[in-house]
């Protein structure tokens, strides 16, 4: 379907009196929620899609921000869950959902946000000189990621915890050079986003609100590990219903403890 102005494309499943929603985390599209798909399939009427220039939705041009990507989520939420629904993010996912999440309040039933990225953390502080680090890295990705070796590679993390059929999906869909300059675009979007987000935190949902922190730090990120947790709890425990919950996971909860995920999203089902 087309969302203000953008091809997107979207993948519904399940089926049943109930409605979720899910964002994904950066760089990867509907594919990254397999694992927990058909764990919910006999409850809810389930959606998940590709961002602009992932998976199966073709690319943009036009100028983005995260809060175009919010945009597009909260447009997406018009035309495909109407009524009340439980929203799900991953990782940087969570930016574009709390954002999304203003104008999507009076609809929201609860929010889960895996492993969600806390933009007040230290680690952030030099996310303009951090951007610069990876944009360079990804130019130098982008054309070789046609070799299977150099995709396979840059696809280490997915291909350690997803099904294999998951990652052979990820593989042919966003570790492609149409995926590397998407990600480049938005990890430039993130950075550009962090200071406004410091500034005017988006509005702190109202609804039961889970926030599920990994447990195991990514690879590289062991110093900085703690701060993050930290502001991810700090986050939580001051929402009006907000429960803040270590898991024993890497970053991909989601792959690595579906079952947990999916009790999560029943629980906020139950609730609302």
């Amino acid at each position: 379907m087309t969302v203000n102005g953008r091809p997107l494309y979207v993948e519904e499943s399940g089926h049943g009196p109930d409605q979720v929603l899910f964002e994904a985390g950066q760089g990867l599209g509907r594919t990254s929620w397999d694992p927990v798909l058909p764990l919910l399939a006999d409850r809810a009427r389930l959606v998940a899609y590709d961002r602009s220039g992932f998976g199966r939705s073709p690319r943009s041009d036009a100028p983005l921000t995260v809060e175009d990507l919010a945009a597009d989520l909260v447009a997406l939420a018009d035309a495909t869950v109407p009524g009340r629904f439980v929203l799900v993010a991953h990782s940087m996912g969570g930016l574009v959902a709390r954002l999304a999440a203003e104008r999507l309040a009076p609809r929201l039933r609860g929010v889960l946000l895996v492993d969600p990225t806390p933009e007040t953390a230290p680690a952030y502080d030099a996310m303009e000189q951090i951007a610069r680090r990876v944009d360079r890295t990804l130019a130098v990705v982008g054309p070789l990621i046609r070799l299977r070796a150099v995709a396979r590679l840059a696809g280490g993390e997915v291909r350690r915890v997803f099904p294999p059929e998951t990652y052979a999906t990820m593989l042919a869909e966003d570790f492609v050079p149409a995926g590397i300059a998407q990600t480049r675009r938005e990890f430039r979007a993130v950075a550009a986003a962090v200071p406004r987000l410091r500034a005017r935190p988006p509005v702190p949902p109202a609804c039961p609100t889970v926030l599920l922190s990994a447990d195991r730090p990514r690879r590289g990120g062991e110093r900085n590990h703690p701060a993050l947790q930290e502001h991810q709890r700090r986050w939580t425990e001051a929402l009006p219903d907000g429960r803040y919950e270590r898991v024993d996971s890497g970053h991909f909860i989601q792959a690595e403890q579906p079952a947990l995920v999916a009790d999560r999203v029943r629980e906020l089902l139950d609730r609302g």
